[in-house]
């Protein structure tokens, strides 16, 4: 059984938004990390290696510059990176994306160790977004999991899961079958960092590329396809218009009374 991590890099926690000269907006020089949500998902997955004797893999899709994030996963622990990218899906919408991501994930379980579970983290930083966990679930047509803050039970042999996951309105714990999807909190573990020996083994790893032909994508059905807002669709809208009316009295407590006996006489009270 195969447990695939999803991850890439994203700008600092400190870094500021920028617009450059020519209107558009940059994150500048600033410096590239995990993102770091992703920090409780690679543990969690070497931790499930650890307990349950089941394969891992580290996924991205990106250009070279995520290549450093896979590499730390598998300093961290984890057995086997994969990288997808080709130019033209520069620019993605998250649909897009995560029609990719579902793609790789079935051609990793197609190679000998079926996928059983999906883990991301909770959002990624630099988009402030989680829609794409759910888009991929979706796409492979497995169950999601999100906010999840631990992994109470989990058989691969059986293929079910047990996850309690925190809710505003508390926490809630849930059951379901394998294979899945699910996005963890930082309430899961406390993330692994790795060895300096493991950083120098993971440097000289050789990380596969994967194109959309070799995940059986057409490249032009996943070719960036950000939206953009349109304006000229509002530019006939009719003009509102409205009135003010000012409530005036010698104190709060006679403006309090006249303004009940205007909402009275509207009939909104």
């Amino acid at each position: 059984m195969n447990v695939v991590v999803v991850t890439k890099n994203t700008p600092d926690t400190a870094a500021r938004v920028e617009v450059n000269a020519s209107g558009a907006v940059t994150w500048g020089d600033a410096q590239l990390v995990i993102n770091p949500w992703d920090e409780y998902s690679v543990t969690e997955a070497v931790l499930l290696k650890e307990v349950h004797k089941v394969k891992t893999t580290v996924l991205t899709v990106g250009a070279d510059m995520h290549i450093d994030a896979l590499k730390q996963g598998l300093a961290i622990g984890i057995d086997e990176a994969v990288r997808v990218w080709e130019a033209g899906f520069e620019g993605q919408d998250s649909l897009a994306y995560a029609t990719v991501l579902a793609a790789a994930i079935r051609k990793i379980g197609a190679g000998g160790d079926p996928v059983g579970l999906v883990i991301f983290g909770r959002e990624l930083i630099d988009t402030v977004s989680d829609a794409h966990i759910f888009q991929v679930a979706r796409k492979l047509g497995w169950t999601a999991f999100g906010s999840v803050s631990k992994i109470q039970a989990i058989d691969f042999n059986a293929k079910t899961i047990r996850v309690e996951r925190m809710l505003e309105e508390g926490k809630q714990v849930v059951s379901g079958t394998l294979p899945c999807v699910i996005s963890v909190l930082k309430e899961i573990n406390d993330p692994r960092y790795p060895s300096f020996i493991n950083i120098r083994k993971a440097s000289k790893a050789t990380i596969p590329l994967w194109t959309a032909a070799d995940i059986g994508l057409d490249p032009k059905a996943v070719a960036g396809s950000a939206a953009k807002v349109k304006t000229t669709a509002y530019h006939n809208l009719a003009a509102r218009a409205g009135s003010v009316q000012l409530i005036e009295g010698a104190n709060e407590t006679e403006k309090a009374q006249k303004l009940v006996a205007r909402l009275i006489e509207e009939k909104i009270l």
